[in-house]
């Protein structure tokens, strides 16, 4: 292998340990309804989301919730020398996906039949260190001198 792409696989190996993932696959929601809570979730830090899990109404909360319990546990694994404590983490994606669905029939008047779609999704969720973007000082620098 060269230089180059040696350098660049510890590159990418240093970048996924700061990366921990929990897939929930086949769980019997509809997409649309867990979509909503993976919205409520995304880029918010960890303990943060996990209260807005805990305390929404919603059904489909409840499965997140401990979806992104088993992304955190999956952290600590990854990064042992590391404390939860002492990092800011954060839900940086959330994904959903349709998953199977099982098609029913339903009788309807005059012989016919209506058919029912009970869908389920897959749950993707990922877990990174809270990057805080730190805004241009010699930008504020010049606003505040142009403002005297």
């Amino acid at each position: 292998m060269g230089a180059r792409k040696h350098e660049r696989a510890e590159r990418m190996k240093a970048e996924k340990k700061q990366v921990a993932i929990a897939i929930l696959r086949d769980c019997p929601t509809s997409p649309r309804k867990m979509r909503l809570m993976a919205d409520n979730i995304r880029g918010v830090e960890v303990n943060r989301a996990l209260g807005i899990l805990r305390y929404s109404k919603q059904d489909a909360s409840i499965r997140m919730e401990k979806l992104l319990k088993s992304a955190i546990a999956n952290w600590v694994a990854k990064n042992e020398g590391e404390r939860l404590e002492d990092n800011t983490l954060c839900v940086s994606q959330v994904y959903v996906d349709s998953a199977r669905m099982l098609k029913r029939i339903q009788a309807a008047p005059q012989g016919r039949a209506h058919r029912i779609r009970k869908r389920s999704n897959h749950v993707t969720i990922v877990v990174d260190k809270l990057v805080v973007k730190e805004k241009n000082t010699k930008a504020k620098a010049e606003s505040n001198g142009t403002e005297n």
